[in-house]
């Protein structure tokens, strides 16, 4: 059969024309250099920031350096069965995270996947890790409280959802636990929350995560984990599924709690992978953009306005301070990127003050716009009645007679100390917190031995409980605590500090 060559010449035309395969020249790279997680490759003209890869053994990477003859690439798992001169594949895509009510209750790594066993996640909906914070229009002012359940916190330091509230303190003072004890307290209150494990060791998660499922809590939790043997690259964007996670519940109007535990050793696996990136060391060899590294994360924390469903995401970052230097440089860029910090002393967690938490260095710069009025009405004067206790505590130390006024002065800065003291895991209702600390600034526990203040606490809220229910209701409906109620509760301290002096032979 002869075939003229115009008809040849029509006849590739026509199969170019419909060629939808859709690789190109620059699609697929070569891999020049490889080791320590990173991989260098060559031939991926067209890639993008952020991009995901594909190597030959099915290993994802995610490029972040673009260079004028190659490509950086962080791998997203084991660089062991990569070699150079293997070819590296791209996706066209960004690193994406599984969402929606199927996360719940699960515990999964930083790219989504579930680890704990309980098989594969439901749901088909999908976000991208990296998202642009809402602006300044989207956005409404924080004013609902959102409780942690501690007295100190929820007294002197009220967090509100939306806010971006940083735990600062050093290794071993209960950062974590504050975090953990927020969780719990979310209980009931349709408050959904993720926690974010950073470069820690997976026993330690595995304690974690059963400690929030003996309470209830996992129900309404998800864990994302990156551990301490993990690749720094896994660590990097753990923060970031976390947050698009929550991101998908804030949108459909739900509030969300989310806790990044601790960004210290997310920034020490950036300077990591930067580092071997070859890109130029700043301060403390951080790179220079370690503060937007943390900026564009918290940032993505907010409160919606109406028109976008009210949704919110409260933000509780962790870093750990060598040796309480709150100046040094992580430190103050994530103090500077929040709305205020709780500072834990080691000092006062060794003399058993727990939770730690130092008021005149911690603050709240949502303020009191995040608390009922009834928590107000009791709280208002605390932090200046600590601050007093505190400056009078170092005349004691000189054995010198003190007046009287001074003496009341510390004997009732020392009863609000040991009211402030809350074991771990026992959140206490706002009415509860109304409660306690209704008694201890009207002189109610003026009477009792300071080592015995924690019990009458228990009997007080136990009282309360059984015959002043309706009351406790009430606080918690209404938000407020106007004459009626004053009267009744000041009668039912009256009456269980009567029940608690016979008991105890007072």
């Amino acid at each position: 059969m002869d075939l003229r060559p115009e008809e040849i010449s029509a006849l590739i035309k026509e199969r170019i024309k419909h060629y939808e395969d859709k690789i190109e020249a620059d699609d697929i790279g070569r891999v020049i250099t490889v080791g320590d997680g990173i991989a260098l490759a060559q031939g991926l003209d067209a890639a993008m920031a952020s991009e995901l890869v594909e190597f030959e053994d099915g290993t994802m990477g995610m490029i972040l350096n673009l260079e004028e003859e190659s490509v950086g690439i962080v791998i997203l798992g084991s660089d062991r069965n990569i070699k150079e001169g293997q070819s590296v594949k791209r996706t066209r895509e960004i690193a994406e995270v599984k969402v929606g009510d199927g996360m719940l209750g699960r515990v999964v790594n930083a790219l989504g996947e579930p680890i704990d066993g309980k098989g594969p996640i439901e749901g088909d909906r999908y976000r991208p890790i990296e998202r642009v914070a809402p602006g300044v229009m989207t956005r409404k002012s924080v004013h609902q409280p959102l409780m942690t359940g501690l007295k100190v916190i929820d007294s002197m330091i009220p967090i509100g959802k939306g806010q971006r509230e940083l735990i600062i303190g050093d290794r071993q003072t209960g950062k974590t636990a504050i975090a953990i004890d927020a969780i719990i307290n979310q209980k009931g209150k349709d408050v959904l929350c993720i926690y974010v494990a950073i470069g820690q060791k997976a026993s330690t998660v595995a304690q974690l995560v059963e400690k929030l499922r003996q309470n209830g809590a996992m129900d309404y939790t998800t864990v994302v984990v990156a551990t301490a043997s993990e690749s720094a690259p896994m660590l990097y964007i753990a923060p970031y599924a976390g947050c698009a996670i929550g991101e998908e519940w804030m949108e459909e109007g739900k509030h969300v709690l989310i806790v990044y535990d601790d960004l210290s050793k997310h920034a020490v696996a950036y300077r990591a992978m930067s580092l071997l990136l070859r890109r130029p060391p700043g301060r403390e060899a951080f790179p220079g953009d370690v503060f937007y590294l943390h900026s564009r994360l918290l940032e993505r924390a907010c409160k919606l306005n109406d028109d976008l469903g009210g949704g919110s995401i409260t933000a509780l970052p962790i870093i750990e301070t060598q040796a309480g230097d709150i100046s040094a440089y992580i430190p103050t860029n994530v103090i500077s990127i929040t709305d205020g910090q709780l500072f834990l002393q080691t000092e006062l967690f060794n003399a058993g003050i727990r939770p730690a938490v130092d008021s005149g260095l911690s603050v709240s710069r949502v303020g009191s716009a995040a608390q009922t009025k009834a928590m107000k009405s009791v709280a208002k004067s605390l932090k200046l009645e600590l601050a007093q206790y505190a400056e009078l505590l170092s005349f004691t130390q000189f054995g010198s007679d003190l007046d009287p006024i001074t003496q009341k002065t510390i004997d009732h800065g020392a009863r609000l100390q040991a009211v402030l003291v809350q074991p771990q895991y026992a959140p206490l209702t706002m009415p509860q917190q109304v409660v306690s600390l209704y008694a201890v600034e009207h002189g109610f526990m003026d009477t009792i031995d300071i080592e015995r203040i924690s019990a009458f606490e228990r009997a007080l809220h136990r009282d309360m409980q059984a015959k002043h229910a309706d009351l406790l209701d009430a606080i918690e409906e209404k938000g407020v605590l106007d004459d009626d109620m004053v009267k009744e509760l000041e009668a039912g301290i009256t009456e269980s500090l009567n029940d608690f002096m016979l008991i105890n032979g007072a």
